[in-house]
């Protein structure tokens, strides 16, 4: 690197100290969490099978603040179109994936198989144990990268109408869920106890797809060079 080019010692020593102090700070955040547990999970543990699920974390994610895990799939979706507004596209057929490298082809033979596994038991384990939606979807999205570092189309294959029902289709469930008990003339969000456990996994495996294909978009769309500057329409 020329001199001059790059930040001086004293720039580089600030930025250390801050990251110094931020691990510091976090450390210390970590190190003086209660050692008990809070006077909410008493109540949580209670209602957890009342909602569904037999873990209190997807408990808490899916039935006693639906709105807020809605929302936050909602925000994913809102990152997908405004990525791919910014990059004025509806879809990303145009996209060449990187040239086939053969050690890298191999691999991804193993792997993705692998990671559909390991995605599917996330999202089965979320019922009853850490887990669900997010994790698996993060799963099976890297798996569709390698995939498409690999050589092959992956999602890139996906049509307009294709690749927008399935990064809608999470938030389209939650609607659903929501919308369908207040037809009823229940609250919305109010879940069955009797269905609760079917409807729950149902909704977790739109979330699952659609944070999936999300998280793939959102890497492909985003990497410059790769055949398409242009709308798609």
């Amino acid at each position: 690197m020329p001199p001059g080019s790059g930040p001086g010692i004293a720039r580089r020593a600030v930025a250390a100290v801050i990251a110094g102090l931020l691990g510091v700070v976090l450390a210390w955040a970590v190190l003086d969490l209660p050692s008990g547990v809070g006077p909410l999970a008493g109540p949580v543990r209670a209602g957890a099978a009342d909602a569904g699920a037999s873990n209190p974390v997807t408990a808490v994610l899916l039935a006693f603040r639906a709105y807020d895990t809605w929302l936050e799939v909602v925000v994913v979706l809102a990152a997908v179109i405004g990525v791919l507004a910014v990059a004025r596209t509806r879809e990303l057929t145009a996209r060449t994936p990187p040239p086939a490298d053969p050690l890298l082809t191999w691999m991804t033979g193993i792997v993705a198989p692998l990671t559909v596994l390991v995605g599917g038991f996330l999202l089965w384990l979320g019922t009853s144990a850490p887990g669900g939606a997010f994790q698996a979807g993060a799963v099976l999205g890297a798996g569709a990268l390698l995939v498409w570092l690999s050589g092959r189309r992956s999602v890139t294959a996906l049509r307009a109408p294709a690749m927008a029902t399935l990064l809608a289709l999470g938030a389209a469930a939650f609607l659903a869920l929501g919308a369908v008990p207040l037809i009823a003339g229940a609250a919305m969000l109010d879940i069955p106890e009797d269905i609760a456990t079917e409807l729950i996994i149902a909704v977790e495996a739109a979330v699952t797809v659609s944070v999936a294909v999300s998280l793939a978009v959102l890497v492909i769309a985003t990497r410059a060079g790769d055949g398409d500057g242009g709308d798609d329409a």
